[in-house]
Order: C-alpha cells, then sequence, then structure tokens
C-alpha cells in the first residue's frame, strides 16, 4: 500500500503566495493597459495632443493627477508624435502641506517640473466665512495663476485629472442645483483664449484610478481646503451615483453616453435650435418628433399596442 507523500505546509503557503501575487500583478497589468486604452482614446477622439504641444500637466497631489502623469509619459513613450510634458504644482500654503515630497517625487521621476508658490490659501480663509464652500473662490484663483504659468512656461495644452465622475457630478450638480445642462468638456478653450484645456482621463472610472493609485504608491497630498469639507453638494451627488451603481447597474455608464449623445432639437434652448424658425417643410427628418409614440422607455402595457395603420 502506496503512502501519500506530505507536502511540508511551508511549501504550500509558498506556493499558494506565489500563485497570489501573480494573480495581483496580472490584475495590475490589466488596470494599466485599460487606463493607457481609455486615455488614448479620448486623446484621439478629441484631438487632444498633437505632434510639437507642450503639455503642462496640473499636479495637485492627490491620486486623479498623478495617475494622469504616469498614464501620459508612458503614452508619449509610445506615441508617433513628439509632445512634451512639464508637471506644475501650485503650492497654495496650506497649513501642514510637505513641500517636499512632490519635488523629491518629481524629481525621481525624472519629468520636468515648475512649483508655483502662491498663498492663495490665506486669501480664501479671509474672504469665505467659516462653514461656507470655498471651492469656487479657490478655483478661479488657482485657474488664473495656472493660466499666467502656462504663458511662462510655453505650454500650449493645459491637462487636468479629472475623470468619468467629475464630469458627471459636474453635470448633476449644474441640473440640480444651477439650471444647466452643462458638465465638464473634455477639451476647451481657456478663459484667456490662449490655451487648450483637456480632460485625457474623460473615459476613466474613479475606482480605477484609486487602485491605480494603490498599486504605485503615490506619495497622496490631502487638500485642507476642499477636500476638509464634509457637507458639499458634490459629495451629495457622489453618494447618489454610488446608490445607483449598486442598485440599478449600468445606470451610470447610459448617463455618461448620453453626453456625448445629444439631440438639440428635443430640449428646449432656442439658443441651441431654431424652434421659432421652425416650419412645416413637407421633408422628413431623421430626427424628427415622437410625440404620438408611447413614452421613451415605457413598460408596455398588458394590453398591448393598437396599431396605427391597420395592414
Amino acid at each position: 500500500m502506496e503512502t501519500a507523500v506530505e507536502i511540508p505546509a511551508n511549501v504550500e503557503a509558498q506556493k499558494l503566495a506565489r500563485k497570489k501575487a501573480e494573480k495581483i500583478a496580472l490584475e495590475n497589468n490589466k488596470l494599466h493597459k485599460r487606463l493607457c486604452r481609455l486615455v488614448g482614446q479620448a486623446i484621439g477622439d478629441f484631438n487632444m495632443i498633437e505632434d510639437g504641444d507642450k503639455v503642462m500637466v496640473c499636479l495637485s497631489g492627490g491620486k486623479d493627477s498623478y495617475a494622469l502623469l504616469d498614464i501620459l509619459m508612458t503614452l508619449r513613450e509610445r506615441a508617433p508624435i513628439h509632445f512634451d510634458i512639464v508637471a506644475v504644482n501650485l503650492d497654495q500654503k496650506q497649513p501642514n502641506f510637505p513641500p517636499e515630497i512632490l519635488p523629491a517625487y518629481l524629481t525621481e521621476l525624472g519629468v520636468a517640473f515648475h512649483i508655483e508658490n502662491q498663498d492663495t490659501y490665506s486669501i480664501v480663509k479671509r474672504l469665505i466665512p467659516e462653514g461656507k464652500t470655498t471651492c469656487s473662490l479657490c478655483s478661479r484663483l488657482r485657474r488664473g495663476i495656472l493660466y499666467r504659468v502656462a504663458d511662462e512656461l510655453g505650454a500650449n495644452k493645459i491637462a487636468l485629472g479629472h475623470h468619468r465622475d467629475d464630469i458627471l457630478e459636474t453635470f448633476f450638480l449644474n441640473m440640480f442645483f444651477g439650471g444647466k445642462l452643462k458638465g465638464m468638456p473634455a477639451k476647451l478653450q481657456s478663459d484667456d483664449g490662449k490655451h487648450i484645456v483637456i480632460r485625457p482621463m474623460a473615459y476613466v472610472k474613479e475606482e480605477d484610478t484609486q487602485r491605480y493609485a494603490e498599486v504605485k504608491g503615490f506619495p497622496i497630498i490631502p487638500c485642507d481646503l476642499c477636500g476638509s469639507q464634509e457637507n458639499l453638494q458634490r459629495k451629495q451627488i457622489k453618494g447618489l451615483m454610488r446608490e445607483w451603481d449598486k442598485k440599478f447597474p449600468g445606470r451610470v455608464e447610459s448617463i455618461f453616453s448620453a453626453l456625448s449623445n445629444v439631440a438639440p432639437s428635443h430640449l428646449m434652448d432656442p439658443k441651441l435650435f431654431g424652434f421659432k424658425d421652425l416650419k412645416a417643410d413637407g421633408v422628413a427628418s431623421p430626427m424628427g418628433d415622437i410625440a404620438f409614440d408611447e413614452e421613451p422607455c415605457s413598460t408596455p402595457t398588458t394590453f398591448g399596442t393598437i396599431p396605427l395603420q391597420q395592414a
């Protein structure tokens, strides 16, 4: 009778650990490839970066801007065109901000960078009452400074780290609280008309940037202005989207797709469509009204539908 050979527990544990490590490495590689693909797709869809561009990547110290810089550096090595990258951080003199982290990280990374020192924190705290949202003023001050820095550095493109969830949250914020159908475009002209602002991570989910930051071990620097305010409207929207994702899988993706599939003739903005001049000209239109059809995506009744014409 043959006796089973016992495998030492430590050998079996090592095998399991090796398999687990291989699986994690495979998943991490898939994540990197997915981010590169989505960022590359967005760049191509909107013609964000062209040959000879100098791209100023705005690096806040948060997970999204770190991920953006990392992926753009990867794509630069593979791109059939030449473009330069310069990382820029605006040190707003927030309390407890560690000024040594970003220079050390960027030096080790081997990328050109510039640290702009401007005490916008004191301005915001002086002008905004305690407990009120600081984002609007902080954003305006930061925008003006970054435009100036882009001029000084000779950068014609300004890259921001906003992702898909940021774009959707902004869309809902404007709709729910501002009465506007307005979001965050993937590409736009700067306020001063001198630069093009791009959001190469427009197709990337926030959960992917979160995981990527953990995988890469980015030295995250928290924000003591907007990041410290717990009752922001954006947080309400983020919670709503998270709930939708759990209860209605696919809803968030569908809404995001709708931002790229707009029918101005079926909205109510006379600045976008010439409703006043609209007349019946006898020519069939593929975008014509469906006023007498069933409601879009309505639940079918138990009685079925009544044909408009008899066969």
